[in-house]
């Protein structure tokens, strides 16, 4: 039997709950994204789907939320799935220690993103995924539908609009990348997309579903395959040395599993071989991170045990 049926998931769920509410009054909501600052900042969320089907929530876990960064982790699986590791040429792996909208590496290393979950290597994913499948923003939402069985997810057009209309920085980022010939289409089309599959509204129910192939080694939960074995385990690496921007240390060293977190307020962790969970609270830390998500996520590796180390 799966150690998963040994854990009371409920009990561990009302643990990390308070362990977030405990958090109150810590962080900010992003306001730099006019729409996001208009996130309760006391919401909070919790789900796990473990991969023997069982699905457990407390909180806001059915509550729509911004996904923001969390897609980037959709959309590195979807362009690998496509198109397989030629990916890699036009962005790197390695964390960046810089803040996530940073142009400072760019310049430097010749318009190669230094990984796919900085905004710059976002949008050279976001590209590669345009370029496979003629609609990126479209075959995320299509999967993240399919996955969670929620066909009204979608992108909600106001946080996308107010992204586009405050942008400049990614902009900049998409003009420089085009400039070292690292971008395949055109930059208005590049950045239309990104921000469309980064308006997502979505649930930690629904992107504990969608984010399962990873727990299931590339498995979707149609039993077909998205990725082999060995690629999930390496977008689960990248996730763990990157998934929270420059915080990816102190992720690890408390929560201590692969994760992608989004300035909407969530992160996206993986339990490989047992479970998807996802945590949602709007205050961020400085880097970017959830604060409550961060404490309800430590929490649970603590009490279960489970963890990658």
């Amino acid at each position: 039997m799966d150690a998963a049926h040994t854990l009371d998931f409920p009990r561990l769920l009302e643990a990390a709950e308070a362990a977030a509410r405990a958090t109150a009054g810590q962080g900010r909501v992003a306001d730099y994204i006019p729409a996001l600052a208009e996130a309760d900042p006391e919401s909070f969320g919790m789900a796990v789907a473990t991969v023997d089907g069982e699905l457990y929530g407390v909180g806001d876990w059915r509550r729509p939320f911004s996904v923001q960064s969390i897609s980037k982790l959709f959309t590195l699986a979807l362009a690998l799935s496509h198109g397989g590791d030629e990916l890699w040429r036009g962005v790197g792996r390695e964390p960046s220690g810089n803040p996530f909208n940073s142009l400072v590496q760019l310049e430097s290393e010749h318009g190669i993103p230094r990984n796919p979950f900085i905004n710059a290597g976002a949008l050279v994913v976001t590209d590669r995924l345009l370029s496979l499948t003629g609609d990126a923003a479209g075959a995320v939402r299509e999967f993240l539908r399919r996955e969670s069985g929620n066909d009204q997810l979608d992108t909600d057009a106001a946080v996308a609009a107010s992204e586009a209309a405050h942008g400049h920085r990614n902009a900049a980022l998409a003009h420089f990348i085009a400039s070292h010939d690292n971008l395949r289409n055109p930059v208005e089309d590049v950045l239309e997309h990104y921000y469309a599959h980064c308006a997502i509204a979505t649930s930690c129910r629904d992107l504990v579903l969608a984010g399962s192939f990873l727990a299931r080694y590339g498995v979707r939960t149609d039993g077909s395959r998205l990725m082999t074995r060995s690629e999930a385990k390496r977008v689960n690496s990248v996730l763990l040395t990157c998934g929270t921007y420059d915080a990816a240390g102190e992720f690890a060293y408390r929560v201590g599993l692969p994760g992608k977190s989004g300035v909407g307020g969530g992160i996206l962790a993986i339990i490989p071989g047992r479970a998807a969970v996802c945590a949602w609270g709007p205050r961020l830390d400085r880097a970017g991170n959830s604060v409550a998500a961060v404490a309800a996520l430590d929490s649970l590796t603590t009490l279960s045990g489970y963890s990658v180390f």
